[in-house]
C-alpha cells in the first residue's frame, strides 16, 4: 500500500514540526503548510527535516484563503495522491481584553484559527469519504475549555473548533472518516515561551505535573488518532494538559 498523504497546517510551528516528524515516522507522506513569509523559519524547518527528506515537504499557504486552500489540495492530490490525513494546527493570537479589542483582532484570530479549519476540511472531506478512509485532527486548546483573560477571540475560536469537530464527525462517521480534536495545555512553544517569565511561573504552579508540556507529547496523541486502527474514536476531544484542566 502506498503511503497515506497527510497535510499539517501550521506545520513549521513548534507543535506542527513535531507532528510532521511523528507522522513521517509512522510512514505517512507529510505536506507541512504555513506562511511563506516566515523565510528564516522555513529554512530552519527544512534543516530539521533532513532525515525525512523523502517524507516531508513544505508548501506555502494562508489557511484563511478559501481558494488558496482549494488550489493546494488539488495540487497535492495531482502530485502525490488523495489526502487521507488532515491536521489543523495553524493558529495565531491577538491577545487583549475585550474592552480594548479592535474588530481586526477578533476577525484575524477567527479567520485563521476557526475559518481555516473550515477551509481545509471543506476541500479534503469529499476525497476522504470517497476513499472510505480519513483522519482529521483539529488542534484546539485548554483555553477553549477554560477561557483565558485577554483571549475572548482565541478562546471562542478554539471552543468553536470542537463544536465543528463533533458536527463533522457525525456527518462522515459511516464513511470511514474520523474527526477529533486535541486540546493542548501550556507547552514549550515559541508562543508560550514569549510569555513573561513571572507569568509563566504562575502557570506552571497551577499544572499538577509541575512543568510545561513538550511538543512531542502533543504529536504522539495526534499520531495515535491518525492511525489506521483508530477508527472507533471520533467526535472526541483529547486533553493533553498535565492535569491543568480536568473534566469528564
Amino acid at each position: 500500500m502506498s503511503k497515506r498523504i497527510a497535510i499539517v497546517t501550521g506545520g513549521i510551528g513548534g507543535l506542527g514540526t513535531e507532528i510532521c516528524k511523528y507522522l513521517a515516522r509512522s510512514g505517512r507522506f507529510v505536506v507541512a503548510v504555513d506562511l511563506a513569509s516566515r523565510t528564516e523559519r522555513v529554512e530552519q524547518f527544512r534543516t530539521e527535516m533532513a532525515e525525512f527528506a523523502d517524507s516531508v515537504v513544505f508548501e506555502p499557504l494562508n489557511v484563511a484563503d478559501f481558494q488558496a486552500c482549494a488550489e493546494l489540495v488539488e495540487r497535492i492530490t495531482r502530485q502525490h495522491g488523495p489526502v487521507s490525513i488532515l491536521v489543523n494546527a495553524a493558529g495565531i493570537t491577538r491577545d487583549t481584553s475585550l474592552r480594548k479589542m479592535a474588530p481586526e483582532q477578533w476577525i484575524d484570530v477567527l479567520k485563521v484559527n476557526l475559518e481555516g479549519v473550515f477551509n481545509m476540511c471543506r476541500h479534503v472531506v469529499d476525497a476522504m469519504t470517497a476513499q472510505g478512509f480519513g483522519r482529521i485532527v483539529n488542534i484546539s486548546s485548554v483555553n477553549g475549555q477554560t477561557g483565558q483573560f485577554g483571549q475572548t477571540n482565541y478562546s471562542a475560536a478554539k471552543a468553536g473548533m470542537h463544536g465543528f469537530t463533533m458536527a463533522l464527525a457525525r456527518e462522515v462517521a459511516r464513511k470511514g472518516v474520523t474527526v477529533n480534536s486535541v486540546s493542548p495545555g501550556y507547552c514549550k512553544t515559541a508562543m508560550v515561551m514569549a510569555v513573561p517569565e513571572d507569568i509563566r511561573n504562575q502557570i506552571v504552579a497551577d499544572i499538577p505535573v509541575g512543568r510545561l508540556g513538550e511538543p512531542h507529547e502533543i504529536a504522539r496523541v495526534v499520531d495515535f488518532l491518525s492511525a489506521d486502527d483508530a477508527g472507533f474514536i471520533t467526535g472526541a476531544n483529547i486533553p493533553v494538559n498535565g492535569g491543568y484542566f480536568m473534566n469528564y
